[in-house]
């Protein structure tokens, strides 16, 4: 059981465990002043939990092809202070088809797509694209979305260009921040927001590193985290 200040998350079922990636985009993601949000493989169901955290009005619809995330996730909501705000569905994004639109999608999507299949069939779909592929993330994005709504990813920093080219002339992207683990790195992961318009956006950029040289966690770390981790 893993421990937030707010809410526990169980992730004994899921494929996907609890990582930086998940408390990365459910703190940095703008979800304020939405009206429903869709967690796009919610995995142990962290970020739609940390969504209805930080949004006291927002409904949350949280989806996983995999049965035993979609259960666990589901668990794990209805422990929660939130469990009338958000459903999880066991569904593929491929032929999900809801009866509305949402003004936010969030997603930590898989992101292997050369490497080894793991033998765990659970972990190798949550971990490669071949059930969630960039396309199908942005497809859904502009099926999905309301007109101004927003899309929010953490992709590794090396995936990213290939996920904003397919993105593009589609969705804008919004804002970029990289994340750089350890000074003096170079980046890691990405967190990209895009917004479907059919006006151009100026993309506003920027960088946050989580630890100093000596593995202590920045402030900027600290002050995004802060209202979910018990360390801060």
């Amino acid at each position: 059981m893993f421990r937030f200040k707010q809410f526990d998350i169980d992730d004994s079922l899921s494929a996907m465990k609890i990582g930086t990636d998940g408390v990365l985009i459910g703190a940095w993601a703008r979800v304020e002043g939405c009206h429903s949000i869709l967690d796009v493989g919610t995995g142990t169901g962290l970020i739609a939990l940390m969504a209805a955290q930080r949004n006291a009005e927002a409904h949350i619809t949280a989806i996983d092809i995999d049965s035993m995330a979609a259960k666990e996730a589901c668990l794990n909501a209805q422990r929660s202070p939130w469990s009338h705000r958000i459903t999880v569905l066991h569904a593929d994004v491929r032929s999900f088809a809801p009866e509305r639109k949402f003004d936010h999608i969030v997603s930590n999507p898989p992101y292997f797509n050369d490497s080894l299949h793991s033998p765990d069939v659970a972990r190798s779909t949550a971990r490669h694209t071949d059930t969630l592929g960039y396309a199908e993330l942005v497809a859904l994005a502009e099926r999905m979305l309301m007109e101004g709504g927003r899309l929010s990813v953490v992709l590794p920093a090396d995936c990213a260009p290939r996920f904003r080219r397919e993105a593009f002339g589609r969705l804008w992207l919004s804002r970029e921040t990289d994340v750089v683990t350890r000074e003096g790195e170079e980046p890691k992961r990405s967190l990209m927001e895009f917004v479907l318009t059919s006006e151009p956006i100026m993309p506003r950029c920027d960088r946050l590193t989580i630890h100093h040289y000596d593995g202590s966690y920045t402030e900027e770390y600290r002050h995004l985290t802060e209202d979910f981790y018990l360390a801060f």
